[in-house]
């Protein structure tokens, strides 16, 4: 006798939520090893249950709901490496918090204002852009290329203390930019 959609429903259902609950500290760990926060971990993996979601009528077939839903984690994470390099190629930057807070803190701004962190991005991706070829170098490296100085004083053969003179500046140039932003 063939079972109901519904009831076949309540069962994927079962399934996906079992399969969520089993296997979800072991998806977080990979997408946290792939260097993915974990605001952007349970993105990921919250996008990745959606989909399986709207594809209810499938899960019946699946033989290894786990690994079916960490070729999704694959693909999501590629997907969003993808996204990323074409952000990078276009010149557009993405700046750690504690990165943003302490240049917001030199600009006298409130870094919870939700309007400022919504016109904050813009301006602070000019104001890179303006700094001076060694400083933006040393921001870029070390804030958004993850590099300790001494790595990057291997690289570039400059002494650590250059490059943390360099951050400064960069820092406050970067302050005295948004200054000059809210000033507008």
């Amino acid at each position: 006798m063939e079972k109901s959609q519904a009831a076949e429903d309540g069962d994927s259902l079962g399934r996906i939520e079992e399969a969520y609950k089993r296997e979800k500290p072991r998806f977080m760990a990979r997408l946290r090893k792939a260097g993915r926060s974990l605001q952007e971990a349970e993105d990921i993996l919250h996008d990745a249950y959606a989909e399986l979601l709207g594809s209810l009528q499938a899960v019946p077939d699946i033989r290894n709901l786990p690994a079916w839903i960490n070729s999704l984690l694959s693909r999501r994470m590629i997907d969003s490496w993808r996204h990323e390099e074409v952000k990078r190629s276009a010149g557009e930057t993405q700046v750690a918090q504690e990165v943003l807070e302490e240049i917001i803190g030199g600009t006298g701004l409130d870094p919870q204002d939700e309007f400022v962190r919504e016109s904050l991005a813009d301006a602070l991706d000019d104001a890179i852009k303006a700094l001076p070829a060694a400083q933006r170098r040393v921001i870029e490296a070390q804030v958004f290329g993850g590099m300790a100085f001494r790595e990057i004083a291997d690289r570039d053969g400059e002494s650590i203390d250059t490059l943390t003179a360099r951050k400064r500046y960069a820092l406050a140039n970067l302050s005295k930019a948004l200054k000059h932003w809210i000033e507008e």
